[in-house]
């Protein structure tokens, strides 16, 4: 990792936790701001220990895209989990058929920058 992107990150890092110190619940309730900012530091703790020893910096540049991406998002909506998506269902073809392949390929490519990680923490 260069000297540039460690910075980066390391910057990143401590801008989640400037926001969840500072985060306030979209409804307003102190209950709910106090889960949503564990929350916040949760997933942040968790998602950069997993990818600490992330040394590939195409791999990195995708994890900071996706940092991003999840801080505009939560930052726009007041809300600070990831927003589903959807996607139409699987339709009728066969496990084992080249069509599911085909399905699943464009189910995986389809899936927004925001929710890479998530599916693999949950």
């Amino acid at each position: 990792m260069t000297s540039a992107t460690r910075q980066e990150v390391l910057s990143l890092y401590r801008k989640i936790f400037r926001i969840a110190r500072k985060w306030q619940s979209a409804s307003g309730r102190a209950e709910e701001a106090t889960l949503e900012k564990q929350y916040i530091v949760e997933e942040a703790r968790t998602l950069f220990q997993k990818n600490k020893n992330v040394t590939d910096l195409q791999t990195i540049a995708q994890c900071i895209e996706e940092c991003r991406a999840r801080i505009g998002i939560a930052l726009h909506y007041g809300i600070p989990y990831p927003r589903p998506i959807h996607l139409p269902p699987m339709g009728l073809a066969t496990s084992h058929s080249k069509t599911m392949r085909t399905q699943e390929k464009l189910r995986k490519q389809a899936k927004p920058v925001y929710l890479k990680s998530y599916d693999e923490i949950s």
